[in-house]
């Protein structure tokens, strides 16, 4: 039971993890370096927990009564320390990797990051839901795992946008605001329908519209970046 409990959890990510691979229209990254990228996320859910539980345990995040501390829980406790955790095993796996050499790389690299730690914390979901892990497998594979993809994809395209110099000083901070608002509205928009059951539905209908737009602007990133790229480009540092 674990073993199919565990294959559904990681199915959704290894799903797009192969979708953004076949997208890369030029030289498609060694699998080597897919795995590691893969494994590397793996290691930045380990991070974001530990970051998580120190701030829980300072007493900064807690059980929320109002949208405010829905809101402060969903950023603080959750979307900073996880996009931080893989911006920087993102910048660890490409800060001196040569295949990391046109601009769609850092989608994918980003995404295979991402997908490393969706497909943990879905296991660690799944496993902790055991009675009903059907149903939440299904709606994080809707949901959750396509929106922790779709926050790579944002920090991928600014990391490449960074790298190849085609953002200037003062907008690089993108590469982590762009992500954690995203990942933010996200959780925030749950979190504040279970604290306003009244306004449920119609946070729920939000959160509903909200992850469509988000992912048609990752689509037109993903989009954007395997026409621009270019194995010819050259990688400034």
């Amino acid at each position: 039971m674990q073993y199919l409990i565990i294959f559904a959890a990681i199915l959704p990510a290894f799903a797009l993890v192969i979708y953004v691979y076949l997208r890369d229209k030029y030289e498609r990254e060694p699998l080597s370096q897919v795995l590691k990228a893969v494994g590397y996320g793996v290691i930045s859910a380990g991070i974001a927990y530990v970051l998580e539980v120190i701030i829980g345990g300072m007493g900064i995040t807690g059980q929320a009564a109002t949208w405010v501390g829905a809101l402060w829980n969903a950023f603080v406790g959750a979307a900073i320390p996880e996009e931080a955790a893989k911006l920087l095993m993102l910048w660890l796996l490409l800060r001196h990797n040569p295949h990391f050499d046109e601009r769609f790389d850092g989608i994918v690299y980003a995404c295979c990051v991402g997908m490393g730690f969706a497909g943990t914390e879905n296991i660690l979901y799944l496993l902790g839901n055991i009675d009903c892990w059907q149903m939440v497998a299904v709606q994080r594979a809707i949901f959750a795992v396509p929106g922790h993809f779709f926050f790579a994809v944002a920090m991928g395209y600014f990391y490449s946008q960074i790298s190849f110099r085609d953002l200037p000083a003062h907008k690089q901070s993108r590469i982590f605001i762009v992500p954690v608002l995203l990942h933010g509205c996200y959780d925030g928009l749950l979190m504040m329908a279970e604290v306003s059951p009244i306004l449920g539905g119609a946070l729920v209908l939000i959160f509903y519209v909200f992850c469509f737009q988000m992912f048609k602007y990752g689509r037109r990133r993903i989009r954007e970046q395997a026409e621009q790229s270019n194995p010819d480009n050259i990688k400034f540092f």
